[in-house]
């Protein structure tokens, strides 16, 4: 087997991974009674990392539709987690950003979900927990090229 096909099936198995991980925190989520969707979580995590974005930009990154981001961007606004701010390069659009208290109710969420996967973890060695940190940190430095750059409006 070559190294990059070694990669290539580690990469596999880290994407059935990771898939498995969302669907039990979806499943545990809702055993939690948790009335927002993941897809208003991805958002916040969305703009926590990428700043203000327009709704088109903000559905494309959080991989919904147009409609359906406006309506969930409407919920966020009213929860207070996100808000409409000035676009510096056109007067007439806004942008959406989220809040401090976005900040917070995110950062609380994924405590809490971290918090119900702890004793599934509990019996990792530090060797393991080191393993894990580093590979924590080698996919955020690797996926982040991945993410797409905020699409350019095109002035009439």
């Amino acid at each position: 087997m070559t190294d990059a096909d070694a990669l290539r099936d580690a990469l596999s198995e880290l994407v059935q991974v990771n898939s498995r991980l969302v669907q039990a925190i979806r499943r545990i989520a809702r055993e939690n009674g948790s009335v927002d969707s993941l897809a208003s979580w991805r958002t916040l995590g969305v703009l926590q990392r990428r700043g203000p974005l327009r709704v088109g930009a903000l559905a494309d990154a959080s991989q919904v539709a147009q409609p359906t981001m406006t309506k969930l961007v409407a919920g966020l606004v009213e929860r207070g987690w996100v808000e409409r701010v000035a676009d510096a390069d056109d007067a007439r659009a806004s942008k959406i950003d989220i809040s401090a208290a976005g900040v917070t109710a995110l950062a609380e969420w994924r405590a809490g979900l971290a918090s119900v996967l702890l004793p599934y973890f509990a019996d990792i060695s530090e060797g393991d927990l080191d393993a894990l940190r580093r590979t924590v940190t080698l996919l955020d430095t690797h996926i982040a090229g991945l993410e797409p750059a905020e699409p350019q409006e095109v002035a009439s």
